[in-house]
């Protein structure tokens, strides 16, 4: 049940904080006063849009605050979203809006939208002005249906949702397989090529960088042995003048005198290591020199491997590894195209399995609506009755479609004659607007009573209809408010006499800004309200006593409805 709103900054509203007790609320105002306003702030809190603009000019943010009791029951359901409840079983849901974000909050903890939704779909019902506007779509039928069969088909749904997807999935499998034999065949050739043309190379793991490596070498071998040849001669001890030749005559310099001095002992000793430096890479360059034939027949054999593995993978991959990674794919591509034929006689076969496991699911599933809805039928057509419907006829008409889908197999449509001798005929083509907000009303009365929803609202359920069906209407909230807290948006006093709690919504301005603000309103002044809403143009005694007498005449109606 909710206890509590709080809003702050928000459009008109500059702060309203209002508490709320069980039974019929009503909310009554002038056009324009902002009966809107305070639906729309409970709507932002179940997490439908926000828009910055919202935002009271001149503050910085707008707060909307929701505070409820929760049944034991809905406690427990809460608890899958990790949402726990002290011992007094209390919950508040907040939600902040500021400049290009909002943030939502239960119980002091931030949540998503997705998650505050979903727990304020079992706090509160909100009917909306148009909301009634959706029986003019026959897919909704269907809907409210499985709602009030609720337990009954719950577990035949999910079983059908689980079965269609695996038929989904297998259905998108066979069309893969729909290409025809010749089609097939250019597939199986192609591929083969490509295998062919991959394994006939021979490549082996990093073969690729060898072979660069290799032709970049062979590539500039003259270059090389040139070059190196020069280094040698440089470095040679049997040409004269060369470094080699002079490392040697400073040797022999060096023994002539090396007991001469103890220093002179470690020069020598350096100049040794000097000397077979030297020795030792002028051998190394005359070994590489000497192994480095230039030899045409394989530097072209190395630079056609080269080609060979760059062709390769120009079509196949950026590595060695890619090109037999791809190889690898194609020969399984390969036998998925030799083993279609076995593959898709197997999916068929499932199919054919799945249709018939699907048809009995949905064949079940039509019995349970069936009966659901002949339970249905007579509630609503007694609910209809209540609601002033004088001689009126309620049928819910269930046909087979062509085809399955997730949600079984059955068209629902409502049917209804609301003229006696009439047959009944398609609800969309024939109720008016009135009708069918009427029409609304006994659906969510029936469904309230299934729910474990505390908290209904609704915002002018009451287009469209006055006099005697207005007061039909009044009862028959009255009726759900005893097990359901009801918030009603009204403009008929028929329906503000009725309430057990009746709050004034209205809106003040001066110079600098206006404000939307709400109270609850004395029974005096609820009468007074009642006289408003009458079209009196002043409080005057005889507007007074009507009102009064509507008044009296709802305490009487709803003791007698209890």
């Amino acid at each position: 049940m909710l206890l509590n709103l709080h809003v702050k900054n928000l459009a008109l509203i500059e702060e309203v904080d209002v508490d709320f007790e069980k039974g019929l609320i009503v909310l009554t105002g002038e056009t324009g006063a902002g009966k809107s306003l305070i639906l729309g702030s409970v709507n932002i809190a179940l997490g439908n849009k926000a828009s910055k603009d919202m935002i009271r000019k001149g503050t910085d943010y707008s707060l909307v605050e929701l505070t409820f009791s929760v049944s034991e029951n809905c406690a427990k359901q809460l608890k899958k979203y990790d949402i726990y409840m002290e011992e007094d079983n209390i919950i508040t849901v907040t939600r902040k809006i500021s400049e290009g974000r909002s943030i939502s909050k239960i119980n002091g903890e931030t949540v998503n939208i997705k998650t505050l939704k979903n727990v304020m779909s079992l706090l509160i019902d909100i009917h909306g002005q148009h909301d009634h506007q959706s029986l003019l779509y026959t897919k909704n039928h269907l809907d409210i249906l499985d709602k009030f069969a609720k337990d009954s088909i719950l577990e035949l749904k999910e079983k059908i949702k689980e079965e269609y997807s695996k038929y989904t999935k297998l259905i998108k499998k066979l069309e893969e397989f729909n290409i025809d034999e010749g089609q097939k065949a250019r597939e199986i050739e192609f591929a083969e090529y490509e295998v062919n043309e991959i394994e006939s190379a021979n490549l082996k793991p990093e073969e690729d960088v060898q072979v660069e490596e290799e032709f970049k070498k062979l590539s500039n071998s003259k270059e090389i042995v040139s070059a190196l040849s020069e280094i040698y001669n440089a470095l040679s001890y049997e040409t004269a003048g060369g470094l080699g030749d002079i490392i040697n005559k400073a040797v022999m310099d060096i023994n002539s005198i090396k007991g001469m001095d103890e220093k002179i002992s470690q020069f020598q000793t350096e100049l040794y290591d000097i000397d077979n430096l030297c020795r030792e890479l002028t051998s190394q360059i005359y070994d590489y020199n000497s192994g480095m034939d230039f030899n045409p027949e394989y530097v072209r054999e190395v630079e056609e491997r080269l080609d060979v593995i760059n062709h390769l993978k120009l079509k196949y991959g950026n590595s060695i590894e890619e090109i037999l990674r791809y190889k690898e794919e194609k020969e399984e591509y390969l036998e998925k195209l030799n083993n279609m034929t076995d593959e898709m006689e197997s999916v068929k076969n499932q199919i054919s399995e799945l249709e018939g496991t699907l048809n009995n699911l949905c064949t079940k599933l039509s019995e349970q609506r069936k009966k659901a809805a002949k339970e249905l039928e007579v509630l609503v057509k007694q609910a209809l009755v209540d609601l002033n419907f004088i001689a009126v006829e309620f049928e819910i008409q269930i046909t087979r479609k062509e085809s399955i889908g997730e949600n079984g197999f059955d068209n629902v449509e409502f049917m209804i004659s609301t003229n006696p001798g009439e047959s009944v005929k398609p609800l969309v083509k024939v109720a008016s607007g009135g009708e069918l907000s009427r029409i609304m009303l006994a659906i969510k009365s029936i469904l309230a009573t299934e729910d474990d929803i505390d908290t209904l609202i609704f915002d002018e359920i009451d287009t469209g209809i006055s006099g005697q069906t207005a007061m039909k209407v009044a009862e028959k909230m009255a009726k759900i408010s005893r097990n359901h807290q009801v918030i009603c948006i009204s403009h008929l006093s028929q329906i503000a006499a009725m309430a057990d709690s009746h709050y004034l919504i209205k809106k003040t301005a001066d110079e600098n800004s206006t404000t939307t603000s709400i109270k609850k309103l004395t029974r005096q002044q609820s009468i007074e309200e009642l006289v408003r809403i009458n079209g009196g143009s002043g409080i005057t005694e005889a507007g007074l006593i009507h009102a009064t007498e509507m008044k009296d005449m709802a305490d009487r109606t709803k003791s007698n409805l209890f």
